[in-house]
């Protein structure tokens, strides 16, 4: 017989494939295979129909295109027979989905044979309508699968249940129908089909509400029965897992558990007696019960609050962090990284358990374990775990030390009791892991430093004996380097001394060695050698017996390859040979860096630390720079305070200025100024006379024309401007308290889902004051739609001129993950041209996720009409 008739054995096509050596010898015999079984399509062969479909299966499963052959899967079906329906129903699940139109064919064939006599041909119809069925399949087979849940024979009943959540989740309109014949399911013996219909009411009870209220009040108790029956059940082989009694079941009915007592006080407290019994009761040293423990936990986290049942739960967790298995100890950060929202104190107990995790050998737990620790951070603890992080970043692997560095940052940043400790912190972290810092850091470093006056010489001091044995790390240098340029007299006369201190020796030729190793050092970059060159001409007026060998120094340069090295030494050596009287005035020492200036530039983030720092503005965050952003204003450079301030609102703004333009009150600097105005919805600009751009832009002045733009959209302001500055002292009155909501909000609109991403949901409430039909009150509502915790969560809007905006600080800045919780936040619009334009606004959300800095933008112009 030919090898590639149509009567050819299965086992024979497949030792065909088998013996071939390359892919081609393979695609050949495919091939050929394929051209005999199109042979015997076309020649309807009645009796090779299901060998010749066994064969295409196999061919499907290698990855070849078998679409000719689908029509034999309904014939196959169509056959009375119940082995060619078994090799036709097969067929069916293999090579077709339920995108195929052909599938339509086969919804009588598979309503006859639900109805069937033959038990076995109605489990074939019921296997393969709960992998392929269509939404339309769904509706039209719905009634005959419900019957088939009373059928006699349990194993017809689970495929029927199997079959039944195939059918709720295409359909959800079919869910009332399944709620009735569930009910009966529950109560059954048999645990195959006790399972499936466990997970059937799981997924009603996801799908519909009705439904879930209605399980609530009939099966809340018997479901609790039939586990604390499962719990204390005699040894039964059949089911038994590792000498726990049907695990499968235990998590099913958990799970179940979990659902119905969310929310809701009265099923939660049923179930708290069964679950502290399987928590106490089973047992943890087989992987079995730890899958039964974890589950537990899930669901005495999500029913309603029981202190001593959590207690217990978070103590399982932490059994769990002692256990050898490395996903075990995954799951369990993971899971407590959800239970500190619940119980902080309960987690905070196995802190020193976590902090082991830290130093584990497994990156995803180091990692998962870093991040629980930064959770669990507090003013209370702060120091002795951030000793513990530096400690471990010391023998930390080089592939961690970027994840722990940044994380110790960012702690010291937030939680820093003082001054002292921030900087003590912070020059550890860079002799240990300097190279690893983001610049962003040792900015902010720098900016404290010099808000920091009794402490100039003990961080001088400390800098110089860090960069005796860390003179590698980059960073460590360029602060250094810096300090020393700015107070070095004070390292070498030993000013500023503390009690704590160690008395050391340095003279001016030990403070300028230390510059020049660190600009000859072949690892410098650029950065590095010319924060020393200007540290070199800072300490040839500080140290006049040192001149000549600064100057020779900076000689050197002239020649350098680097282009900015050489015009700085170039201008340097210039000052030090040609000015002398006004070289001490150039190198006077730096005064302290204003934080909002460096904010408003896009350059540092200062660290938000707490008042014993003494940062300008108290650590506000106040910056023009996100009016630009959310308004799409580009802007090529960052703009210093200065002069030609005109020239920067200018280039911000785009506006036009002619050729012929004066400064001072240049025409440019007018129409950048009303451009501004207009921006920010100021009706009138102030007078041209003694303003420019920068007291416009100023933060903290004592003139009245200081308003951040900033402080327009940040969530956390008062009002916004008014329409005109003899309303200015209405501006500073909607700094106090806020006034109360009006009784009478007048007509209704509907909410509005404002702005929605995969991760958060905005919507808008809207109420209005028949008496003020151009104010409309917004209430906006924001929820989080992933399972994690967003932080130093930040809401800023802006309107067009012709609207006025007023928004009242949010109810909190942290939004727990899962829409457990929301924030909202109080709006106001004033539309100045009510009934012609409508309500359009601009919208920037920003939120830190595992202190990652996150942003969403978006633009609302689908406001209800008549607002």
């Amino acid at each position: 017989m030919d090898m590639f008739s149509s009567g050819t054995r299965l086992r024979d096509m497949i030792r065909a494939i088998r013996a071939c050596k390359t892919a081609a010898e393979e695609r050949a015999v495919v091939r050929k295979e394929c051209a005999s079984i199109r042979a015997a399509v076309s020649d309807n062969d009645n009796d090779y129909r299901h060998r010749n479909l066994a064969k295409l299966m196999f061919i499907h499963m290698l990855g070849y295109p078998t679409h000719f052959g689908q029509m034999e899967c309904l014939k196959l079906i169509a056959a009375p027979g119940f082995p060619e329906k078994r090799i036709g129903y097969l067929g069916l699940m293999l090579l077709l989905d339920e995108r195929q139109e052909v599938l339509m064919l086969v919804t009588n064939s598979l309503k006859q044979d639900l109805n069937h006599t033959n038990q076995y041909i109605v489990g074939l119809a019921l296997c393969a309508l709960g992998n392929i069925s269509s939404a339309e399949m769904a509706r039209d087979l719905a009634p005959e699968v419900e019957k088939l849940l009373q059928f006699r024979d349990p194993n017809i009943r689970k495929k029927a249940a199997l079959c039944s959540i195939r059918i709720v989740k295409k359909v959800p309109d079919l869910a009332e129908n399944f709620v009735n014949p569930v009910v009966s399911l529950l109560k059954e013996k048999h645990h195959g089909v006790l399972l499936t219909a466990i997970q059937l009411c799981t997924d009603l009870c996801n799908l519909n509400e009705e439904a879930l209220e209605y399980f609530r009040k009939k099966c809340t108790e018997g479901l609790v029965k039939v586990l604390k029956d499962v719990v204390n059940s005699p040894y039964a082989p059949e089911y038994d897992v590792s000498g726990i009694a049907d695990p499968f079941l235990h998590i099913r009915l958990l799970r179940l558990l979990r659902v119905l007592g969310h929310g809701d006080a009265d099923a939660s407290e049923s179930m708290n007696d069964i679950l502290a019994q399987v928590a106490t009761k089973t047992e943890s040293n087989k992987n079995a019960g730890n899958a039964i423990l974890y589950e537990c936990v899930e669901t005495i986290m999500s029913i309603e609050d029981n202190s001593g049942l959590r207690v217990l739960a978070i103590n399982i967790l932490g059994r769990f962090l002692s256990n050898r298995d490395n996903n075990i100890r995954y799951v369990a950060l993971n899971m407590l990284m959800k239970a500190i929202s619940v119980d902080d104190q309960a987690v905070q107990r196995h802190r020193a358990t976590i902090l082991e995790c830290v130093k584990d050998s497994d990156a995803s737990i180091r990692k998962r374990a870093l991040e629980l620790i930064y959770l669990l951070l507090n003013e209370n603890n702060v120091k002795p775990l951030t000793k513990e992080l530096i400690d471990y970043l010391q023998v930390s692997d080089q592939d961690f030390k970027g994840d722990l560095t940044a994380k110790i940052c960012s702690i010291v940043e937030k939680l820093s009791p003082d001054k002292i400790w921030y900087i003590d912190q912070m020059l550890k972290v860079l002799s240990e892991a300097g190279n690893h810092v983001k610049d962003e850091v040792w900015h902010a470093l720098i900016v404290v430093i010099t808000n920091a006056p009794n402490l100039h010489g003990y961080t001088v001091r400390s800098l110089y004996k860090a960069i005796q044995t860390s003179d590698d790390q980059e960073t460590l240098v360029r602060v250094a380097v810096w300090c020393i340029g700015e107070y070095g007299d004070m390292l070498v006369n030993g000013i500023g001394m503390l009690d704590l201190e160690d008395p050391i020796t340095v003279t001016e030729n030990d403070a300028v060695d230390v510059v020049e190793t660190a600009i000859k050092r072949h690892s410098s970059d650029l950065t590095t050698r010319a924060m020393c060159l200007i540290a070199l001409l800072k300490l040839s007026s500080r140290f006049p017996s040192c001149s000549q060998r600064i100057k020779d120094i900076v000689t050197q340069s002239r020649g350098s390859l680097l282009l900015e090295l050489q015009q700085r030494s170039i201008e340097f050596d210039s000052i030090l040979e040609k000015h002398q009287n006004i070289r001490s005035t150039l190198v006077e020492r730096m005064p302290a860096l204003d934080e909002a200036t460096y904010r408003r530039a896009g350059s540092i983030p200062v660290p938000v630390l707490t008042s014993k720092l003494n940062l300008p503005n108290g650590g506000a965050k106040t910056t023009a720079a996100p009016l630009v952003d959310l308004l799409d204003l580009g802007v090529d450079e960052p703009a210093a305070p200065s002069s030609s301030g005109g020239n920067f609102l200018q280039d911000l703004l785009d506006v036009g200025t002619s050729s012929s333009s004066q400064p001072g009150t240049t025409q440019a600097q007018k129409s950048g100024t009303d451009a501004l105005l207009d921006l920010l919805s100021i009706g009138s600009a102030p007078p041209q006379n003694g303003s420019s751009v920068p007291d416009i832009l100023s933060i903290g002045q004592d003139n009245k024309t200081s308003v951040s733009p900033l402080d327009i959209l940040s969530s956390t302001m008062g009002p916004s401007l008014p329409a005109s500055s003899t309303d200015m002292m209405d501006l500073l009155d909607g700094f106090g308290p806020s006034p109360p909501p009006p009784k009478d909000n007048g007509p209704a609109y509907p909410p509005l889902v404002a702005f929605e991403s995969s991760s958060l949901r905005l919507t808008f409430n809207f109420s209005k004051q028949p008496e003020s039909p151009q104010t409309t009150q917004i209430e906006a509502n924001f929820a989080n739609k992933s399972s994690d915790v967003y932080t130093d969560f930040i809401f800023q809007a802006a309107v067009p001129k012709f609207l006025q905006l007023h928004l009242e600080p949010a109810s909190s800045n942290t939004l727990a993950g899962n829409s457990n919780g929301s924030i909202t936040q109080k709006l106001r619009v004033t539309n100045s041209q009510h009934g012609k334009k409508s309500i359009v606004m601009r919208i920037r959300i920003s939120y830190k996720l595992n202190n990652k800095d996150m942003l969403e933008e978006g633009q609302i112009s689908n406001f209800p009409r008549g607002l």
